[in-house]
């Protein structure tokens, strides 16, 4: 077992945000243990690598508690407990409320906010015998603050998991284990640029005119907070969802 370097774990790894947090938390020493239900994981961890950095992928579905557990059980045997996750792994699909039905609700809640249970669970134990842990957990300005419509299930999601940073930072503040939260904004994803389930490109930057600082975000941006929230700069912050937004919410009048 080798403790060379703190371990993150991150879902959704391959593209947007997810693949922004793992080169950023590569780039300041941390192993990266990127997840994701796309082979462009593989890809992510294969670059971080080939840069001097150490990553590995390893594909994983949040639908799934086995994989989930298996995976975490693999990493801590291998290198200890985990030191930090970023839960970050999400879908975000148009269904006007008319149309919703069950299995799609319950599809976008599976993935969105139980998905994030499914890997904090099983790294729980190893974090309070090592007294330590950085659980960061991606939100949405849609789930702190705005209605999205034709996205309900979305937001109900992005805000459920408002609750779950609040509830487990106190469950888990004496054992050392520091949870937070981050709320995006407008950022330049492919999520964002699809013309069916978001603003696409031509709406991206239009949102620049209605935001403070002139223009979306970039995932770098997103990445870049959590591995504040990850180090002991933040190291008396917990249970904190932080807007990064460009200002968009306090310059709405």
């Amino acid at each position: 077992m080798s403790r060379s370097a703190p371990n993150v774990l991150i879902t959704g790894g391959g593209i947007g945000i997810g693949r922004a947090t793992a080169e950023t938390f590569a780039q300041a020493g941390y192993r990266v243990i990127v997840t994701d239900i796309l082979d462009a994981g593989q890809t992510v961890a294969d670059a971080i690598v080939a840069a001097g950095g150490q990553a590995e992928f390893h594909p994983l579905d949040v639908r799934s508690t086995a994989d989930a557990d298996r995976i975490v059980a693999d990493v801590e045997s291998r290198f200890g407990a985990l030191d930090c996750i970023v839960a970050n792994a999400g879908i975000a699909h148009r269904v006007p409320m008319a149309e919703m039905t069950d299995q799609t609700w319950d599809h976008t809640l599976d993935i969105d906010l139980k998905g994030m249970l499914r890997v904090i669970r099983p790294a729980l134990a190893g974090m309070k015998a090592a007294k330590t842990g950085s659980i960061i957990c991606l939100s949405s300005i849609m789930g702190v603050a705005y209605g999205w419509d034709e996205h309900v299930h979305y937001s109900t999601a992005k805000a459920g998991v408002v609750g779950l940073v609040r509830g487990l930072a106190v469950e888990l503040a004496r054992a050392g284990i520091r949870v937070n939260g981050i709320a995006p904004g407008y950022i330049r994803t492919a999520q964002l640029l699809s013309e069916e389930h978001s603003l696409g490109p031509a709406g991206a930057e239009k949102a620049g005119d209605f935001i403070p600082m002139g223009r979306i975000g970039e995932p770098g941006e997103i990445a870049d907070v959590a591995l504040f929230l990850a180090s002991q700069a933040a190291r008396y912050v917990t249970g904190q969802v932080i807007v990064v937004d460009g200002g968009l919410l306090v310059g709405r009048y």
